[in-house]
């Protein structure tokens, strides 16, 4: 598991949290499960599901009511990310303001990670 003693992995804006315990408790769940997958124009698109049992090899982060899930092979690709929830004229949906993204396609919906020995550097740098 990839975490920093004392530090949350992600953390979660005020919007973020308030749809987040919407759904839990319109719903009945436990929280909401976020991870990575290959896919999308630039390799990679983030994945986000109801959990209703959480998997031991989860990391956890709560925050004010609010309950999110990262997957094991996540957590290294979200570390620092940012978990928003916007709404416009035309969508509404969260955002993730991530900090190990190296690239973005046009529509926002597929991104591409520094190297993993990149961002293992950058972390080992800033000593976190």
């Amino acid at each position: 598991m990839f975490s920093i003693p004392g530090k949350q992995a992600v953390t979660l804006t005020p919007k973020a949290v308030a749809q987040i315990r919407k759904l839990m408790e319109r719903d009945g769940r436990h929280g909401l499960r976020i991870g990575v997958k290959k896919g999308g124009c630039a390799g990679m698109e983030y994945t986000m599901d109801y959990v209703d049992t959480p998997d031991d090899n989860d990391e956890t982060v709560e925050q004010d009511g609010a309950r999110v899930m990262i997957a094991p092979m996540a957590q290294m690709f979200l570390f620092g990310t940012e978990i928003d929830y916007e709404t416009t004229l035309l969508e509404s949906g969260f955002r993730f303001r991530n900090p190990n993204v190296a690239d973005a396609c046009g529509c926002g919906e597929s991104i591409k990670f520094k190297d993993v020995e990149e961002l293992q550097a950058e972390r080992a740098a800033s000593g976190s």
